[in-house]
């Protein structure tokens, strides 16, 4: 896959807009732990003078976890906030709105004073009640750098997360499938039921 290109975002930043906020998540169809969303931000500035260590970098899920943890590394420097929703967030207001609420909460708090911003959110719905200019872009990780960006530093927080619960949590395997519906992960809830961690509004087989 081609890595995502930064020319619609240049353009943007040739009108009225001095901030371009990239909005990704992650683990909205995972049967445990949480929906991490990142909000990052880039200024004219740095597309400018966008350094050679970021080529390469492409949505999450077409890089290998040790690429995802160099360019997490590398980004780690940049603006970006994070935005997190647990699962007893997620079974009380559906997993949906739990997504847009950590949309809202990354992008309010990465947002600059007095900035004239512009948010691009992938997937093909604005964030809902957000008063900044959005694009909603399907397949935005792919196209977009920024949101290609927001992508690889929300999965890499997110599987930290899960190992974490895997230590916890040990019978799950957490660890290897991040909470996905893996067969092993289907096995686990069979044999334990399941955890603290488990969204009980998910259809969970056991």
């Amino acid at each position: 896959m081609k890595s995502p290109q930064t020319i619609f975002e240049r353009n943007l930043l040739k009108t009225d807009y001095n901030q371009i906020i990239g909005v990704d998540e992650v683990g909205v169809g995972c049967l445990a732990g949480p929906v991490v969303v990142c909000a990052i931000s880039f200024s004219n500035e740095f597309y400018k003078n966008l350094p050679g260590k970021f080529r390469g970098l492409k949505e999450s899920k077409s890089l290998s976890a040790q690429q995802r943890e160099k360019f997490a590394k590398e980004l780690s420097g940049q603006n970006y906030k994070l935005g997190v929703c647990y699962p007893k967030k997620i079974d009380a207001i559906n997993i949906y709105q739990a997504t847009r609420l950590a949309m809202r909460r990354a992008v309010k708090n990465v947002s600059s004073k007095n900035s004239r911003a512009i948010v691009l959110v992938d997937g093909n719905k604005k964030i809902e009640n957000l008063k900044f200019d959005q694009r909603a872009i399907v397949k935005g990780d792919q196209k977009i750098f920024a949101i290609a960006c927001a992508s690889v530093i929300a999965k890499v927080y997110r599987d930290k997360m899960m190992k974490r619960y895997a230590k916890q949590f040990p019978a799950y395997g957490f660890e290897q499938h991040k909470g996905y519906s893996t067969k092993a992960h289907q096995d686990a809830l069979n044999k334990f039921g399941p955890c603290l961690i488990h969204r009980q509004s998910f259809r969970l087989i056991y």
